[in-house]
């Protein structure tokens, strides 16, 4: 059962438990593994804790416009080793500032850059950091503030938080960055590949959805075009059109800039973490599934990545979902919605799923 969070309802550990509690009420001899999934987005730490039976740990850190937030971070033990987790949301995530007062001009990513400090203070061999779900547009200049790096202005002064702030940078100073932090392996986790800059870009693409209007998206592209320009002269580092610098509004372009990071696609990260293409190869059928399954779902998600791991093993598969607005041809699909109403689904997602899962194991392996 490796299905991902179903997004206001339930949380991926949650909806894997039921569905397999639902199985299991139709087929109690079965043999029944549970690996909750995420794709890097939101939720991507639940599902690494609750999989790999992790540690949490909080830490108090700056919130996207300066408030102080408790955010966080887990430790994990994976095939590479103790690894941090690091999910950007719980500390520059949009969903903590109130819809009037979102402002990607002054939202920073320090408390992300807080976040990844304290997680290496655990000395892992390396960080996973999840940049879904941003308030920012600061190309991860907060970030490297935070771990030690000077960004300075003309003056010598450092700049101050938030993408437009980026305008104001002359000089990159990495002489004191934490070397706890420099001796990390750095894996970003992300589900984009946006540039940095242009109209595929961090600015244009996601600004306006944090907050920014037409004229600060052509103030912000500039900035991060600027930001691109002083890393390739400072750090000898090319950004402009690497894919996935433009994720969490650049923060992907500073995490390769600062901590030479890796990036990959998020649902590969946590299948490769969780060892979820060796568990399928033991088994008879995996069942994925997301809240809404839609277009989306097939482009770098969830449910995309665990079917191509469960069609690679020739292992058969399914999807629980919310709500289908797709099919997926011959591989089966069922909805709460189809089965019990949209308003039970929303309401008492958790038995509804059970009763969804224990249906579909009498159609797909009848009782005999």
């Amino acid at each position: 059962m490796a299905p991902d969070k179903f997004r206001g309802t339930l949380t991926a550990a949650e909806a894997a438990r039921a569905v397999a509690a639902g199985w299991r009420r139709a087929r109690p001899d079965d043999d029944v593994t549970v690996v909750p999934m995420a794709d890097g987005g939101e939720g991507t730490l639940d599902a690494l804790v609750a999989a790999l039976d992790g540690e949490r740990h909080t830490a108090r850190v700056t919130g996207p416009l300066g408030d102080r937030v408790a955010a966080q971070f887990a430790m994990v033990d994976t095939p590479e080793g103790l690894t941090g987790v690091v999910e950007m949301a719980q500390a520059s995530g949009l969903e903590l500032i109130a819809e009037r007062r979102r402002d990607p001009l002054r939202a920073t990513t320090y408390g992300t850059g807080e976040l990844i400090r304290a997680a290496c203070r655990h000395r892992p061999a390396r960080v996973i950091v999840c940049i879904g779900g941003s308030a920012t547009n600061d190309g991860g200049a907060g970030m490297a503030q935070a771990l030690g790096a000077r960004l300075l202005d003309g003056s010598g002064r450092d700049i101050g938080p938030g993408g437009a702030a980026v305008l104001d940078l002359a000089t990159i100073d990495v002489g004191r960055m934490d070397p706890a932090v420099r001796g990390v392996r750095c894996l970003v986790a992300c589900d984009v590949d946006n540039p940095l800059v242009g109209p595929a870009g961090a600015s244009a693409v996601y600004g306006p959805q944090k907050g920014a209007s037409p004229e600060d998206v052509a103030l912000l592209d500039r900035a991060l075009a600027h930001f691109a320009a002083v890393v390739h002269r400072d750090l000898g580092i090319d950004l402009r059109d690497t894919p996935g610098a433009g994720a969490a509004g650049g923060l992907g372009a500073g995490l390769i800039a600062f901590l030479g990071a890796r990036l990959r696609p998020g649902v590969e990260v946590v299948m490769e973490a969780v060892g979820l293409r060796d568990r399928i190869r033991d088994a008879d059928l995996v069942i994925t599934g997301e809240g809404k399954l839609d277009g989306q779902s097939l482009r770098g998600k969830t449910v995309a990545g665990v079917l191509r791991a469960a069609e690679e093993a020739t292992v058969r598969a399914a999807v629980v979902c919310g709500r289908a607005e797709i099919g997926m041809g011959e591989i089966p699909v069922a909805a709460l919605v189809d089965l019990v109403g949209e308003e039970r689904a929303m309401d008492d997602t958790r038995t509804a799923l059970e009763e969804l899962a224990s249906g579909l194991a009498s159609r797909l392996v009848p009782t005999q």
